[in-house]
């Protein structure tokens, strides 16, 4: 039987544990999370259970990058299952603030990676990235990992974590960590859940998308345009309700790319119905 995870619930008390740990030699692992989890969110767990010493994971949905009261309001909270899912994977501390344990009365600073922030899903979502980076430097400043694990599934957000680390010197390894698909490919996502069984089976026309582009890159295609027009053609089969961004950009800063002429990766936001889709993959 696995045993059950510490519950931890405010950043003060998440701290000393920390403290603790470091002062015991031990090596602490950790996985930011709002909940919800996957075999997307276990696969980061399994991978600094194997790294570090200590595993702990974060639930909590962080008012602070939502640009939309209703998707805050309507993001999946299953607390109890989570719970049970990381005592299976071995978690040893899950740490859930409250939202004013987090941001006290009087709050008011932000954490901005300028420019990378503007790009691709920043260009829409108005202050999402400023509220992940400020909430992910809160969590590390209470966790003190050594390793943090994140999804390539949200790859902007990978990106611009790294880029606040290196910046402000923090002790910590981000790690970016492949992205979990479905059997026929969805990646995923715990937004996956609002889609209807019809939007489903249309949204692996972001996977199609993207592997038609692959397929091109690998044969010797280097324009960007040609391979945004395959990945379009696609995702427009479908009808989507919106498509919001086919892009393909440097894998480093982000910057939109006209040729393969680097390390590239291909991103792309979809809506379908009231769901928003991002998928991305690596063009090499």
């Amino acid at each position: 039987m696995p045993s059950e995870p510490t519950i931890i619930r405010t950043p003060t008390e998440m701290r000393a544990h920390g403290h603790a740990l470091r002062a015991a030699g031990k090596r602490i692992g950790f996985v930011p999370t709002m909940g919800a989890l996957h075999a997307g969110h276990l696969s980061l767990i399994d991978y600094v259970r194997q790294e570090c010493d200590v595993v702990v994971a974060s639930i909590f949905v962080n008012p602070l990058q939502f640009d939309r009261a209703e998707d805050l309001d309507t993001y999946p909270r299953t607390f109890e299952a989570d719970r049970a899912l990381c005592a299976q994977r071995g978690t040893d501390v899950i740490f859930c603030p409250t939202a004013p344990a987090m941001y006290p009365e009087g709050y008011c600073t932000k954490v901005s990676v300028s420019g990378m922030s503007g790009l691709l899903c920043g260009k829409v979502r108005t202050g999402h990235f400023d509220g992940v980076t400020t909430v992910v430097l809160k969590l590390f400043n209470a966790v003190l990992p050594h390793v943090a694990a994140f999804g390539e599934k949200d790859y902007q957000q990978l990106t611009l974590i790294k880029r606040m680390a290196l910046d402000l010197g923090l002790d910590v390894a981000v790690v970016g960590r492949p992205t979990v698909r479905e059997a026929d490919g969805l990646a995923m996502s715990s937004r996956n859940v609002h889609l209807s069984p019809e939007e489903r089976q249309r949204a692996l026309a972001l996977w199609r998308g993207l592997q038609k582009a692959r397929t091109l890159a690998d044969a010797g295609q280097t324009e960007a345009r040609v391979l945004i027009d395959a990945a379009r053609q696609e995702i427009e089969a479908i009808n989507p309700t919106r498509l919001e961004y086919i892009e393909i950009v440097d894998s480093t800063n982000l910057e939109s790319l006209e040729r393969l002429d680097r390390p590239a990766r291909m991103a792309m936001a979809v809506w379908l119905g009231s769901t928003r889709l991002i998928d991305n993959a690596p063009l090499n």
